[in-house]
């Protein structure tokens, strides 16, 4: 009814018939309408649609930019001078006649790239630490071990990363703060003799690392250095000693108490210490004995089958573990 009562009026007014009308005009539904305005499908649609919403750009006033010149002055200055902050260089800019903000510097030096003055030439970061600093540097973590009875006993040592000398600081099945601290106390007491004197301890988030821990180092002038949060590669070279001394010792042997794991240990990180070799090391151990004289010598002994077997002395049973091809009688 209401598309009739459309029809004739276009027909009183423009004088024309109904085919004509119908070649000119189209009648749409409003909700057609909005969906082309919001989704245009032709040029010629997203032209209407960009002229509708197109305003002319007024300057509002604000703000002005500054110029060329300035913007060149400020990153120059900060190149240059490292450790020049924004308020440094505004001042600087301002005895050579050029006024500009603190925002104004910040913003144009976060534009190009350029970091704020404590870390514009890097800050030293944690492998800059691990490099030219290791000399000074103790690392600890701890390891666990199971024994035969399932029961879990926690080993406490400490590094060296530069001479990659390890300490032996003890077991345990319940590492609580006081017993930590302890070990803490008997470990700076051994490291008081020492020449060259270590200046940081790496130690990741432990509860176990307690401040009073922390407060033992710090007493004999360390700066003790958390690791981040989830981060087992920022203390790599105590994680590395674990790996070791699990696939060169603890994974051949089954542990019955901690008296046995004790033993186990302080004998592995002898070894360790005094005669494994080291990669990293041109292929030295940590702290060589220079009395070790280690030359293999061959006893024959009258097998079974009057077979041969020869015995490498004086090493002790890890070593030969370690380093020395099982025997096994002749079939």
């Amino acid at each position: 009814m209401t598309l009739a009562v459309l029809t004739t009026k276009f027909k009183q007014t423009t004088r024309q018939t109904a085919n004509q009308l119908r070649d000119v005009n189209r009648i749409f539904e409003p909700e057609t309408v909005l969906h082309w305005q919001s989704f245009p499908r032709t040029i010629g649609d997203r032209e209407v649609v960009r002229r509708k919403w197109t305003y002319p750009n007024k300057n509002k006033g604000g703000r002005p930019s500054i110029s060329k010149e300035t913007e060149s002055l400020i990153l120059r200055l900060a190149r240059e001078n490292s450790r020049l902050g924004y308020g440094k260089i505004a001042g600087e800019l301002l005895k050579l006649g050029f006024q500009v903000s603190l925002t104004t510097v910040r913003n144009v030096l976060d534009r190009c790239g350029i970091q704020p003055a404590p870390v514009r030439n890097g800050s030293i970061g944690w492998r800059h630490l691990m490099t030219h600093y290791k000399e000074q540097i103790l690392a600890c973590d701890f390891f666990t071990v199971e024994t035969v009875l399932l029961q879990t006993i926690y080993v406490l040592f400490f590094i060296e990363l530069g001479s990659r000398r390890v300490h032996f600081a003890g077991i345990t099945t319940n590492p609580n703060q006081v017993w930590v601290t302890q070990q803490a106390r008997q470990l700076v007491w051994k490291l008081s003799d020492r020449e060259k004197p270590l200046r940081f301890l790496i130690h990741d988030n432990d509860s176990s690392f307690c401040p009073a821990f922390d407060t033992v180092f710090e007493s004999e002038g360390f700066h003790v250095i958390p690791t981040p949060v989830r981060a087992p590669n920022a203390n790599a070279f105590s994680e590395r000693w674990v790996r070791t001394v699990r696939e060169e010792c603890l994974d051949y042997i089954l542990i019955f108490n901690a008296a046995h794991l004790r033993r186990v240990v302080i004998e592995f990180v002898d070894y360790y210490n005094t005669a494994r070799p080291i990669r990293a090391l041109i292929s030295r151990p940590p702290s060589p004995k220079q009395d070790l004289q280690v030359e293999p010598y061959s006893v024959e002994m009258s097998w079974v089958a009057s077979s041969t077997i020869t015995i490498v002395s004086p090493l002790s049973l890890l070593f030969l573990l370690l380093e020395s091809p099982c025997l096994s009688p002749p079939s």
